[in-house]
Parts: C-alpha cells; structure tokens; sequence
C-alpha cells in the first residue's frame, strides 16, 4: 500500500502551530501488539507527526522501530519521523537503513549521534549528528531533523560551543530541531534567543514531558541535565508519595508550560508520551482552543 510522502518541514513553511508525539518502540513483540491501543488514541488527537525512538547497537530494536514507523503511516495515516543512531553503525549499515525507508515511503529521519555504550562498538564513520545528516543529505531524499537542548548537551563545553555545533547540525541540512525536554521555559526562551543570535532560523519545537512518576522523571533528568524550578521541586516534594496527586499536579504543571509556550508564538510542541496515551488526551483535552 502506497501512501503519500509528506516532509515536516512543509507544515512550519505555512506558518502552522504543529502537534507531535514520541514513542518508543515496546521490547518484546507481544507487546507491539498491544501499541495499538496507545496508537489509536494518539492518532485521534490528530497529531503532524508522531516520532519513534531507534533501538542502538542494531538488533530487534532497530527493526521494531521501522515496523512500528510503518503502522503509524499506512494504518494511522500520521505521518512518522523515524528516529536514527550513527555512532555505532557506519555507512553501510546506514545506507541500508535508507533504502529500507525509502522503500517504505518514510521521508522523515530525526538524525541522532547516539548515546555512548562501553559494550557497544563505536564505529568510528560518524562522531557526531551533523556527520550523519552530512553524509546523508546528498544521497537521500529524506526531511532531516536534529535534536536540541535548552540547557546544553551533558558533555557540551559551554553554551557557545552547544550553539556553534546546533549551527553545524543546521548547516549540514536540519530543517526541524526538537528540544530535549526541560521544566523552565526560561531556559527555552533563552536558548532560542541565543539560535536567532547566532543565525540558526529553522523551527525550533520544545519537548515537554509531564511529571507522572517521580523515578522516571529523576533517570531523565540525569541524564539530559534539565533543572528543577523551586515550584517543580515543590511538586515532587508534596506529591512523590500521592500517586494520583502527582499525576494530576503533573499534568498541570506541563499543561502550563505549554500554554506559556504557545502564546508566546512557538511553532509548537512535541509531547513525551512515554506510551501513555491517557497522558496525550489530557494536554490535548487542555489545549484544544490554542493550538
């Protein structure tokens, strides 16, 4: 079955406030089964696109995500944006990957370095994601995205080099870049002043994750390097004990960020599902009006 190719780069040419999700692809097969459920509710949001997560050091993961990619198209009829690693694969390997979306209709590829894995080889062919998208541009027809981080990269030097290596990532042929989530939208509004400063004008979505569980949101944390406002940390504080109290304080804790986002004119918001489709509803459900 054939399906129209659409690059994400269109929607934010005509000027539109998008909507987008992140899954992941589920570890074991009976549960790809069962994304459906997660899917069907995602879907009737009427997201732009939805992006799904890519499984390093190859395996069944990698896989997973190009099936799960595949049902988002043909069967939802959203459009997908295919998460893809480069720092443990070379350019073979990634060339396969391309044909295997191209031949699938995919037109859409977040390019990501991939996080550092002592037990996985490091191939060497690609440091960085600017490298991928380098070598991938000329070759493929695919819109490429980049990630981004308000509060910089955990192994960034400084803020000016994290903007002068975003440059090099825009540069290279990013059209889009998603923000790793944060809880300070002062940290967002800084670092997009400091993009324009330097020049870098593509659209810049932020990623928001609301709070729901507090071990979840600490690993993240930890790893990406967002802060913790006084009132976030009061949240987690008061309601780290209260399941039902967390999620809901959570919620609206992420509800008014987004809010506070989108009235200040940003293209739009990409949302961290962590597969919760109960969690989309509810954004959706307090946005429906603005966006």
């Amino acid at each position: 079955m054939k399906y129209k190719k659409m690059k994400i780069s269109e929607i934010y040419k005509k000027n539109k406030k998008s909507l987008s999700f992140e899954i992941f692809p589920p570890k074991k097969d009976s549960e790809l089964r069962n994304i459906d459920e997660t899917l069907a509710v995602l879907c009737e949001l009427n997201p732009d696109y939805i992006s799904v997560t890519f499984g390093a050091g190859g395996g069944t993961g990698c896989s997973r995500t190009i099936e799960l990619a595949r049902k988002i198209k043909y069967e939802y009829h959203v459009e997908p944006v295919v998460h893809l690693t480069c720092l443990h694969y070379d350019k073979t390997e990634i060339d396969g990957f391309a044909r295997i979306l191209e031949n699938e209709g995919i037109q859409n590829v977040l390019a990501l370095r991939g996080d550092k894995n002592p037990n996985i080889l490091e191939k060497g062919d690609y440091k960085h994601a600017s490298d991928l998208i380098a070598y991938m541009k000329p070759k493929w027809d695919f819109c490429f995205l980049g990630a981004c981080y308000p509060e910089c990269h955990p192994e960034s030097d400084n803020r000016i080099s994290e903007i002068k290596n975003l440059k090099t990532k825009v540069n290279a042929g990013a059209e889009v870049l998603l923000s790793q989530l944060f809880f300070d939208n002062k940290q967002f509004f800084r670092f997009l002043e400091d993009c324009r400063i330097a020049e870098i004008n593509v659209s810049v979505i932020p990623g928001i994750m609301p709070v729901i569980n507090v071990s979840q949101i600490k690993r993240m944390v930890t790893m990406c390097g967002a802060t913790f406002p006084m009132r976030f940390q009061k949240i987690i504080n008061k309601y780290e004990n209260n399941k039902k109290a967390l999620f809901n304080a959570g919620m609206s804790y992420a509800l008014s960020q987004i809010i506070d986002l989108l009235v200040s004119d940003i293209d739009g918001i990409h949302l961290y599902t962590m597969n919760n489709p109960l969690v989309a509803r509810k954004i959706c459900e307090g946005i429906h009006n603005i966006i």
